[in-house]
């Protein structure tokens, strides 16, 4: 069962703490396009699984045996994925005088940067004399 946020946007099925915590923060101050609630509905399963991730790695600690936890792993690769997720969704978000964060007004959202990391070539430059 999903539960209406009064918005007219039922939340996904099945959502733990943290993801129902990034689904009402983002759904609270953004409107949203369906194109961009299927980028939230994967972000908040996404952050779901990093908080079930993270409470194993602290129940079973970081190693297992001589070797790095695999969960520790997973985890890694689900922060990166949450954080792209996010990026991708343009969360409005701008800094007050002071520096700290805040709703950027009138629902304006940030812009939209192209990939970043290992998928974006850099440092390519044209060969002289080349075709």
């Amino acid at each position: 069962m999903s539960i209406d946020d009064g918005l007219g946007l039922a939340s996904p099925e099945g959502l733990g703490p943290d993801g129902r915590r990034l689904w009402n923060a983002v759904t609270g101050e953004c409107a949203m396009e369906e194109h961009e609630l299927v980028l939230l509905r994967q972000a908040v399963r996404v952050a779901d699984m990093c908080a079930d991730l993270q409470a194993l790695v602290d129940a079973q600690g970081l190693m297992l045996g001589d070797r790095i936890h695999p969960a520790s792993v997973e985890l890694r690769q689900q922060r990166l994925l949450l954080g792209r997720l996010i990026v991708a969704l343009r969360i409005p978000v701008a800094q007050d005088d002071e520096g700290t964060p805040e709703a950027v007004p009138d629902g304006q959202r940030t812009q939209r940067r192209g990939l970043r990391g290992p998928y974006q070539p850099r440092g390519l430059y044209p060969v002289e004399g080349g075709a």
